[in-house]
C-alpha cells in the first residue's frame, strides 16, 4: 500500500466518507457538522458531497438528537453521532445507557443498535473543570457498549471504519489536542479489528500500557528510559472494551513488570481493572507490584500550573517506572 502523511482529522473524515460511499444507510449528525464543517473541521466538505439528508446539523440538544439517532439505528440505518465534546454527551447518557446499550438484550436479540458516538474527549489545555473529563472508564463500565480510544491517524481511520460497520453501539474517543497530528495512513482500503492492542514499541524490561493522548507520555518516557539502558515495551490499548488482555499478559510474561499510564481519575479506572486482571492471571510472572500514574483525583482547574500538576507527564512517568525497575516482589 502507498503510505502518505495526513492529519488525525483527515483520517477520521476519510473513514466516514469511505463508509458513506459504500453504504447509503450511514449518515452523520451532530452539532455544527454540516454548514460549519465540524467544530474541529473533521467533517469539512462532507455536506457538499453527501447533502443535507446525510450530513445533518442538530440543535445543542444532545439527549434529543441522540434519541433520533438511536431510533434510526433500530430501524435499519447506521448513524454516526458527533458530540462537540464528550463532556456534553453526559446529557445523552439516558439514551446511551438505557436504550442503545440494552436494546439487543431487551429485545431478545431481535433489535440491534449499530451506532457510533464520537467526538473530542478528555483535557485540552485550559478549558476548565467542565470541559476536561476523560470518559473511557465510565462507558467501559456499561455492558453492551464497545469503547475505542485512539492515539494516531492510522488507528483512527482503521478503527472508525470498523466501528461504523459494527452491529453494536460504539463509543469512539478522540482528543482535541490530536486533530492536527500527522501520521502515515495507507491510501487504500484497510480496517483494524476492534479488540486488539498494538505493541507500539518492543522492549524487554518493563511493560508500559496506555491509550489516547497519554501514548505520547508513554512513548516519551520509553525514549528517556532507553538513554539509561532500560528497555520499555509500550502497548497502545486502542480498544478499551473489549480489552485485549492476552497481549498485555504475554508482554508481562516477558518483562515481569507492568506500569499503566492513563488520563482517567484513579478510582474505578481502566488501570484498576487491568491491574486486577493481570495480578489474577499473571501474578507468578510479576517481579514487582503493578504501578500506575493517572490524573489527579480532583476536577481539573484552569490555571496552567494546576493543569500540569493534574495530568501524567514524562518526568513523573520515568520516575515511577525506574522505581518499579528496582523494586523487589
Amino acid at each position: 500500500m502507498i503510505m502518505r502523511q495526513i492529519t488525525f482529522r483527515e483520517a477520521l473524515r476519510e473513514a466516514m466518507s469511505e463508509e458513506m460511499r459504500l453504504d447509503d444507510r450511514v449518515f452523520l449528525m451532530g452539532e455544527e457538522v454540516a454548514e460549519y464543517n465540524g467544530a474541529y473541521k473533521v467533517s469539512q466538505g462532507m455536506l457538499d458531497e453527501f447533502g443535507e439528508k446525510r450530513v445533518i446539523d442538530t440543535p445543542i440538544a444532545e439527549l434529543g438528537f441522540s434519541a433520533i439517532a438511536v431510533g434510526a439505528a433500530q430501524n435499519g440505518l447506521r448513524p454516526i453521532v458527533e458530540f462537540m465534546t464528550w463532556n456534553f454527551a453526559v446529557l445523552a447518557l439516558d439514551q446511551i445507557l438505557n436504550t442503545a446499550s440494552k436494546m439487543l438484550a431487551m429485545s431478545g436479540g431481535q433489535v440491534g443498535c449499530p451506532i457510533v458516538f464520537r467526538g473530542a474527549n478528555g483535557s485540552a489545555g485550559q478549558l476548565g473543570a467542565q470541559h476536561s473529563t476523560a470518559f473511557e472508564s465510565m462507558y467501559a463500565n456499561i455492558p453492551g457498549l464497545k469503547v475505542i480510544s485512539v492515539s494516531n491517524p492510522y488507528d483512527a481511520k482503521g478503527l472508525l471504519k470498523s466501528a461504523i460497520r459494527d452491529d453494536d453501539p460504539v463509543m469512539f474517543m478522540e482528543s482535541e489536542l490530536m486533530y492536527g497530528d500527522k501520521g502515515e495512513v495507507p491510501e487504500g482500503e484497510y480496517i483494524i479489528p476492534i479488540g486488539k492492542c498494538n505493541i507500539a514499541r518492543e522492549g524487554t524490561d518493563v511493560t508500559v500500557v496506555s491509550f489516547n493522548k497519554m501514548m505520547k507520555v508513554a512513548l516519551g518516557a520509553a525514549e528517556e528510559l532507553a538513554k539509561e539502558g532500560i528497555s520499555a515495551e509500550v502497548i497502545d490499548l486502542r480498544t478499551i472494551r473489549p480489552l485485549d488482555w492476552f497481549t498485555i499478559l504475554e508482554s508481562v510474561k516477558k518483562t515481569n513488570r507492568l506500569v499503566i499510564i492513563e488520563e482517567q481519575w484513579p478510582f474505578a479506572s481502566i488501570s484498576s481493572e487491568i491491574s486486577y486482571r493481570i495480578q489474577k492471571e499473571g501474578f507468578d510472572y510479576l517481579d514487582a507490584p503493578i504501578r500506575r500514574i493517572t490524573s489527579a483525583d480532583a476536577p481539573m482547574h484552569y490555571a496552567p500550573n494546576l493543569v500540569n500538576a493534574y495530568l501524567p507527564d514524562v518526568t513523573r512517568s520515568v520516575k515511577l517506572i525506574k522505581e518499579v525497575m528496582y523494586m523487589a516482589k
